[in-house]
């Protein structure tokens, strides 16, 4: 009668060739651990606008957990080969189910740190005790094996790990995010580490694994691959049913593209934009915010006109409607948010991403501005006016577009006497980000008037008016000013007035080196 094999009786293909095999297979898993904290990364950016906080957490939790990991499996390694597979397995199944738990938590009950937190050491904790669970089984069978036997042994480990981080790292945003989306996405990298675990016990790693844990690997292999099976079929279908939850009114439109989710609803009229779950309008009342963010700006009669951001044309139709303007540019950063501007919300912005007067850049504003400033892309004249509509700070890449660097290159960009006006947030919700964002323009060399309006969908909510000089713009209508539904002299008279609980604050601007005001939002619409 023969024994069971024992972790110690080590087949003889994975002392030869077995072992480049053996290192592809860790090459393979490389790449999924690396992909799984990417997938945590992105699923708290999409999420929960992924902060500097909230990134070093996953980020540095993260490594802690591969230590961890690598602790807790010191006991195990005597059966190196069982557990090894073990953990392949469960890495496949619980990453390939990150995202849609995730996404599904986060849809049925809002944000939650914790939930990210537990998710990311998890999975760091079993990526963690790959490499103990690899040596081991790399050394097993070499007799004798010196220092440098064994430093070469732990080189190529390192190296097909640090390759496969590579292609893992390379994948998630050039491949499975664009094409197969979070969910999907996770689920195939699951499906691979499941790959490399049934290739390890089928074909290395049989004959070091008794009976009964052959038998027990094939039926989770099975297991967790029909369950990732199912994910992959029926993710578009979860992804709707888990969206449609985060929004009261149905979704016509949903992308997610190469910068944000962009979401759009309608409702018995209402039509709603959502940039990474934030509001952007409302038909029902978007004409007051734009009314009272773009004619201010206008009161001098400009001709040549700037609009950063402001994709959905809203901002472009009023500028337009200005009769003094000959010339808008207007650089946005998403193609697909102007896509919408040009189709769904064409009848809204009055086809004005169409005019013929109409510039637009797709480009990011930042580099954009710089660009002009150092003549890499040379400008025929400056601006009259500005109008800056851009998302709210909450995530630390628009917060560059909110720092004293970039008013700096929007002054470099204004002509002489030009006006430019900021939206700036609430000035009731969050009120240190609204008057950050005052400081911040302050800082760049500009007279700033602070005002702000009621807009029902959005509250209280605020804007900044500036110009280079001595003294700040008093707000007001050109002569020439269109009609309007909701703004005139009198409504701009009282929005330059703060309430005395709302009282003007003078703080430190935010900077690219210290971006302040992505901590005041999210502070704000918190507490």
């Amino acid at each position: 009668m023969t024994a069971e094999p024992t972790e110690q009786q080590v087949p003889p293909v994975l002392r030869r060739r077995g072992r480049a095999l053996l290192l592809a297979a860790v090459a393979a898993c490389a790449a999924c651990g690396l992909t799984y904290e990417l997938v945590l990364l992105t699923l708290s950016t999409g999420l929960t606008g992924g902060g500097i906080t909230q990134t070093s957490l996953i980020v540095a939790g993260y490594v802690a957990a591969l230590g961890a990991g690598a602790l807790l499996v010191k006991p195990l390694l005597a059966h190196a080969a069982t557990v090894f597979v073990a953990v392949e397995i469960l890495l496949g199944l619980l990453g390939g189910l990150s995202a849609v738990a995730l996404y599904v938590t986060f849809s049925y009950y809002g944000t939650d740190t914790a939930v990210l937190i537990i998710a990311t050491a998890v999975l760091g904790a079993l990526v963690g005790a790959e490499v103990p669970l690899l040596m081991t089984l790399l050394q097993s069978g070499r007799s004798g094996t010196d220092a440098t036997g064994t430093g070469r042994v732990l080189a190529n480990l390192n190296a097909a790990d640090y390759a496969g981080a590579l292609l893992g790292g390379l994948a998630w945003p050039f491949l499975l995010l664009p094409l197969a989306g979070q969910i999907r996405g996770a689920a195939l990298i699951g499906v691979v580490n499941l790959v490399a675990a049934a290739v390890l016990a089928a074909f290395l790693l049989r004959r070091a694994m008794s009976r009964r844990a052959r038998w027990g690997a094939t039926v989770a292999l099975l297991v967790a691959a029909s369950l990732l099976g199912g994910l992959i079929a029926t993710a578009a279908d979860v992804e709707v049913n888990a969206r449609q939850r985060l929004y009261a009114d149905p979704v016509v439109v949903a992308e997610r593209t190469a910068y944000q989710e962009v979401v759009l609803t309608e409702r018995d009229g209402d039509t709603r934009l959502y940039l990474d779950g934030d509001l952007q309008f409302s038909s029902e009342d978007e004409h007051r915010y734009h009314e009272a963010l773009v004619h201010p700006a206008l009161s001098q009669d400009p001709g040549r006109v700037l609009v950063v951001g402001g994709g959905d044309g809203l901002a472009a139709r009023e500028v337009l409607r200005h009769p003094s303007v000959r010339e808008v540019v207007q650089v946005e950063l998403d193609p697909a948010v102007l896509e919408l501007g040009r189709t769904r919300l064409a009848g809204l912005n009055g086809d004005a991403l169409n005019d013929p007067r109409m510039q637009v850049v797709v480009d990011d504003a930042f580099r954009w501005l710089r660009e002009r400033a150092v003549g890499a892309a040379p400008e025929p004249a400056g601006f009259d006016a500005v109008i800056v509509d851009l998302p709210d700070p909450d995530t630390p890449a628009l917060g560059r577009l909110y720092s004293t660097e970039f008013y700096g290159l929007v002054r470099a960009a204004t002509n002489p006497g030009g006006l430019v006006v900021v939206q700036a947030g609430s000035p009731y919700s969050t009120p240190a980000a609204y008057w950050r964002t005052v400081s911040t323009i302050r800082s760049a060399g500009w007279a700033v008037t602070p005002y702000h309006v009621h807009v029902p969908s959005f509250g209280d909510w605020g804007f900044a008016l500036a110009r280079v000089g001595p003294s700040p713009p008093v707000p007001g209508l050109s002569a020439q000013a269109p009609a309007m539904r909701y703004l005139d002299e009198a409504v701009l008279r009282a929005a330059a007035v703060f309430p005395r609980d709302r009282r003007p604050q003078e703080l430190p601007p935010s900077t690219l080196d210290r971006p302040r005001i992505v901590e005041d939002l999210r502070q704000g619409w918190s507490s």
